[in-house]
């Protein structure tokens, strides 16, 4: 199918179900790749209530500067040298990435500047409306949307969050673990000046910090018992007396929201012409601040393969290496996130394993490979074992090429396949991919470091994938080259 069969009268190649963050950055690669994409977004504009999703993570940050906009986010935000862990510090500074921190930025700014790229990208979003429900027939999709209208797209992708109707109506079951626990967030005028800094007891963890500079506060509570939906002011004010034996002069909760430790994972992350990202895919508390991450980070891994089996590039094989590669990093997230709650937990039980954390976490092997795994840093699609660059991310080196200096995110800004020539002699014959592929002779001064790996030796040349990942690493004589292009770009033209 070349994604033509997919349009027409209210037609489109890809329908993406929810203008959140992975929507909107699926949208975005599918829009660089000249994909007709249409977003379907509930909400009548990009406003998100209240300070959820306090941050970007360093490999987050690298995939947007792979497409020319980080700095549209770094400008909007504050960097940090550190993230959190469970209460703990974890530097990252040592981790080989030119972007080796942490960006604090509410999703309520994230958003409506991902909104806007997309906006000048000329992707039509349909706002105040829902995907209500599809059907799969001969070619494509047929998708109901809530005003009683319909599309057809040859691919519907679900973006619409943890009760993704996408994903239940496509019969993807939400395997996981119930919730034991929540948590109060709110944001609160206090009359009284606020304990600093986290307090552990024998309900849980708990903190509260200033929000701004007009006063305003954020909580955070454990709660004693698990809460459901959105909490009142009553409760509110009960679990401040809980923790702190007062309400600290509580004047006005602007914003208030609960979330828990239920943690699923769609079993499979695409099933026919449809397929889900993000929260559709993978719930978990929101400890370590993975979840917008891990759905841009999807977004990116889907939206080129996506592209190349609309536009009859790629067959559709190449769509079920997105859930082989993305499924295994969802799954390690929960797991990641589960952990953390449990050193969140009360009790003297769980103090200990905090200290036990805390006094491993001080040497540098444990931090290093911990920083790395939260951060996204680490993560290792598996392709092969040639070299240790193989599945995954190719480090931002700073080239010198024919053309003058610039840096390998600079080179996939247009979401291109990109052959790499470190030896810096050319001379490949690659015009059986020349309309896909990108290839550039470059030189390199410098080691070759990977977070956590440290030093690798530099290959002759790479092949890099439109995600920034490594699909292959040799000399150009490699006889293994092409089928590693005909694998990742497609079928060659003769």
């Amino acid at each position: 199918m070349d994604g033509t069969e997919g349009r027409g009268a209210d037609g489109h190649e890809v329908v993406v179900a929810g203008g959140g963050p992975t929507g909107l950055m699926l949208a975005a690669e599918l829009a660089l790749a000249d994909v007709d994409v249409v977003v379907v977004e509930r909400r009548l504009d990009q406003h998100v209530d209240g300070s959820r999703a306090g941050g970007l993570l360093p490999r987050t940050i690298e995939v947007l500067d792979q497409r020319g906009v980080a700095d549209r986010f770094l400008d909007a935000g504050a960097v940090g040298p550190a993230l959190a862990y469970g209460g703990m510090v974890l530097d990252l500074g040592d981790m080989a990435s030119r972007h080796g921190y942490v960006l604090a930025l509410w999703q309520s700014r994230f958003e409506p500047i991902l909104a806007d790229w997309v906006d000048e990208l000329g992707v039509p979003v349909l706002r105040g409306r829902e995907v209500v429900g599809f059907a799969e027939e001969e070619g494509g999709v047929a998708v109901d949307v809530s005003d009683g209208s319909s599309l057809r797209a040859g691919y519907l992708v679900g973006c619409d969050g943890g009760r993704s109707l996408v994903r239940k109506a496509a019969g993807i079951d939400f395997a996981g673990w119930d919730a034991t626990t929540s948590w109060i967030v709110a944001e609160v005028e206090l009359g009284e000046e606020p304990p600093a800094g986290m307090r552990h007891d024998d309900i849980g963890s708990h903190g509260i910090g200033p929000l701004d500079d007009a006063g305003t506060f954020r909580v955070v509570l454990t709660e004693r018992r698990l809460g459901h939906g959105d909490p009142g002011p009553d409760e509110l004010r009960d679990a401040l007396v809980a923790v702190y034996g007062t309400d600290l002069g509580l004047r006005r909760a602007r914003w208030t929201s609960r979330f828990t430790d239920l943690a699923r994972q769609a079993a499979t992350y695409r099933r026919g012409r449809v397929l889900v990202a993000g929260d559709a895919a993978h719930v978990h508390s929101p400890h370590g601040g993975q979840g917008l991450n891990t759905g841009v980070q999807d977004a990116v891994n889907l939206g080129w393969k996506l592209a190349q089996v609309v536009h009859g590039t790629s067959d559709e094989g190449l769509l079920d290496t997105y859930h082989e590669e993305r499924h295994p990093v969802g799954a390690r997230v929960l797991r990641t996130t589960m952990a953390q709650v449990a050193l969140a937990d009360g009790g003297e039980r769980h103090q200990a394993l905090r200290e036990t954390m805390t006094e491993l976490l001080a040497m540098d092997e444990p931090r290093r490979r911990l920083a790395g795994r939260l951060s996204g840093l680490d993560i290792r699609y598996d392709l092969g074992d040639a070299h240790p660059l193989v599945g995954r991310r190719m480090p931002d080196l700073d080239l010198a090429t024919a053309g003058g200096a610039t840096r390998v995110s600079t080179l996939l800004h247009d979401a291109r396949p990109l052959l790499l020539d470190l030896v810096g002699d050319g001379g490949l014959d690659l015009s059986p991919w020349h309309d896909r592929v990108r290839a550039v002779a470059a030189r390199h001064v410098g080691a070759l470091e990977l977070p956590v790996v440290g030093e690798v030796d530099r290959p002759a040349s790479v092949l890099v994938r439109p995600d920034g990942h490594v699909a292959w690493a040799g000399e150009l004589t490699d006889p293994e080259l092409a089928g590693a292009l005909g694998r990742w770009c497609g079928s060659p033209h003769w």
